[in-house]
């Protein structure tokens, strides 16, 4: 530059100082002022030492901006805290809308603001981001290649506070009665009747094939899928995941078949199927998860070379972002939920009389929407830590305390049945056992849990998580169900 003409620099030196206020911009209105002079400085010393200088200073200051908003993102990605996996896996906790907080969305600013840096693999206070795979590191506008144009983008429309509650439980209901369906349909299939695969007496316990298929799913939609699912509804993925895979898994019916096998002596049985259960189910989700994010890749990978040949994929018609979308899902839900309601209440009042095939289920699903309602309830208590000091934040409260508290019913239903020794009240209380404590507890969001510490660096308290679960359900179904079976010799 130094052949060059003084004209030559000052319009070299003026494309500079456009180029830096341009990037200043953006950072908000001192800088702007900032640039602002120094463009007054070059105009009237264009060839002088002192605005060279000022240049350096300048690019200096944008280089410390961008280390510092570097900085604070790595310190906000490492502070984040573990009892946020607890509030967003099991979907208890919905997001907030502005200005509209109902009952399940307290502390939902924070979980908003980790969805959109990691959705729900983000996890735990150890500084670092799960390495489970994550959905949403690719945001939803991977999948959607449409540029969304902020300025001409309609706001969705949104249900009041007491309608978007009925939906969430609409929602619920219908994906309980799905999943209560399937994980009978597993029992029977791989049960003595049929498959004879799992049964009582071993520790491949009934409900195992259902507990993997629900692990494997909630790896897919739990995980892999759930942010590209609630870009289209938050009421559908709240289904899937808390209703239908929440109710296809079952904790109470897992512990209670262990609880049964110790009290006959065979403990070895006992612990083997505690054990290979959690290995079992451990594995399904993370094959789920892997499984998961492949395919997703897939599509994403299909999607971007059909636009590449001129093919356009335009997502946002599947949002329900229009009061019609709404109204017409909401009112066929509505109405699939109280024809299922209703005909599982008739068939149940009409077999347990004659005691015909199927009455467990129809029992079982007349049942099970309560079941789903208070675990998606007590789901709020994950994060929420325990007194006043809201210790063990990282701790899901919410989900332990479904499943020790259907594994306590269910002991106490089990030795009820026993006491009394009729193939009525037998039938009946097997009906609330399904229903019901089946959609109570869950197996699938537990694992996920557990699966997101681990993969998180978070090994301890999984392990002691895990391990809590256990002992406590454990402990509970031997007092109320072994120890009156030791005492009064039942058969």
């Amino acid at each position: 530059m130094e052949g060059s003409s003084p004209r030559s620099k000052a319009s070299l030196e003026n494309c500079l100082g456009y180029t830096r206020s341009t990037s200043m911009d953006s950072g908000g209105p001192p800088l702007v002022a900032r640039s602002g002079s120094m463009l007054s400085r070059r105009s009237s010393r264009q060839g002088s030492r002192g605005s060279i200088s000022l240049s350096h200073e300048m690019g200096d200051s944008i280089l410390n901006s961008m280390r510092h908003s570097l900085q604070s993102a790595d310190q906000l990605l490492g502070d984040i805290d573990s009892s946020v996996l607890a509030q967003l896996i099991e979907s208890g906790r919905v997001l907030a809308r502005e200005g509209d907080v109902d009952e399940d969305t307290a502390n939902t600013s924070e979980h908003h603001k980790v969805e959109t840096l990691s959705d729900d693999a983000m996890m735990r206070n150890s500084g670092k981001i799960a390495a489970a795979p994550v959905s949403s590191v690719e945001t939803k506008d991977t999948i959607s290649n449409v540029p969304v144009d902020s300025s001409t983008k309609v706001e969705p429309y949104k249900l009041s506070m007491r309608l978007d509650y009925a939906a969430y439980m609409i929602h619920l209901a219908v994906f309980g009665f799905f999943g209560v369906f399937t994980r009978y349909g597993l029992q029977k299939l791989f049960g003595p009747g049929c498959l004879a695969l799992t049964s009582d007496q071993s520790p491949l316990y009934p409900d195992l094939p259902s507990n993997m298929l629900g692990s494997f799913l909630m790896g897919w939609f739990g995980i892999i899928f759930k942010a590209d699912i609630r870009h289209i509804s938050d009421h559908l993925i709240i289904g899937i995941t808390t209703g239908y895979m929440g109710s296809l898994t079952t904790f109470s019916g897992w512990n209670q078949k262990m609880v049964g096998l110790s009290s006959k002596g065979h403990w070895v049985y006992a612990i083997a199927g505690v054990v290979l259960g959690m290995f079992i189910v451990n594995e399904s989700i993370t094959i789920g998860a892997e499984t998961g994010e492949r395919l997703r890749s897939l599509i994403v990978k299909y999607i971007r070379e059909r636009s590449s040949i001129g093919h356009k994929y335009d997502w946002e018609h599947w949002s329900l972002d229009t009061r019609t979308k709404q109204s017409v899902l909401l009112s066929v839900m509505m109405i699939l939920m109280f024809f299922l309601w209703v005909m599982s209440i008739a068939l149940a009042v009409v077999k347990v009389r004659s005691l015909a095939d199927g009455v467990v289920l129809w029992m079982g699903c007349s049942v099970a929407p309560p079941g789903v309602w208070l675990r998606w309830y007590l789901a709020r208590l994950n994060g929420q830590g325990i007194g006043k000091q809201r210790s063990f934040k990282w701790l899901p409260i919410g989900t332990l305390a479904a499943n020790v508290l259907a594994a306590g019913i269910m002991a106490a239903l089990d030795v009820t049945s026993k006491a009394v020794h009729t193939k009525r009240s037998t039938t009946i209380l097997s009906g609330i056992q399904l229903g019901f404590l089946g959609c109570l507890s869950t197996v699938s969001t537990f694992a996920a849990e557990v699966y997101t510490m681990r993969r998180s660096g978070q090994i301890t308290r999984a392990f002691v998580y895990a391990a809590s679960t256990f002992l406590l359900s454990f402990v509970l179904g031997t007092l109320i169900y072994s120890v009156p079976i030791w005492e009064k010799h039942y058969g």
